[in-house]
């Protein structure tokens, strides 16, 4: 067996070269999901002049060129269920991003169907106008 030398130090360097390669890898996986977790639905909202909105407790409801309602972004529902599910919700505000092609009469029907819920603070969402 070998025996230490007088004067002798362990070596307690730490290899951060697999720390760097994992870290890399986090920073590549989070580079590539990032700008996927940004998108929201595809709505080609109209133009128009507009005054901003604060970000309080508020529902957005997107209403797609088919007619598909959608409660946030993800959550797809139907203009049937839509008073039961915002019911309870009174003191929310309500924007409704509905495509530029969907027809006026079909917006009309799901901004009743809010206020029907009791829901009194409707807004609209435009693009701005350049």
């Amino acid at each position: 067996m070998k025996t230490r030398a007088k004067g002798f130090t362990p070596l307690a360097e730490i290899n951060v070269t697999p720390f760097v390669d994992v870290m890399l890898v986090l920073l590549i996986i989070f580079m590539v999901t990032a700008p996927m977790m940004q998108q929201g639905l595809e709505v080609d909202l109209p133009k128009a002049e507009g005054k901003g909105f604060s970000k309080e407790d508020r529902i957005t409801l997107s209403i797609t060129r088919g007619k598909t309602i959608y409660l946030g972004d993800k959550e797809k529902t139907s203009i049937t269920e839509l008073t039961s599910r915002l019911s309870g919700k009174r003191d929310s505000e309500v924007l409704i991003k509905a495509d530029a092609n969907v027809p006026y009469g079909f917006v009309m029907q799901v901004m009743s169907k809010v206020k029907k819920a009791g829901i009194e603070k409707v807004g609209m969402v435009t693009a701005p106008e350049k």
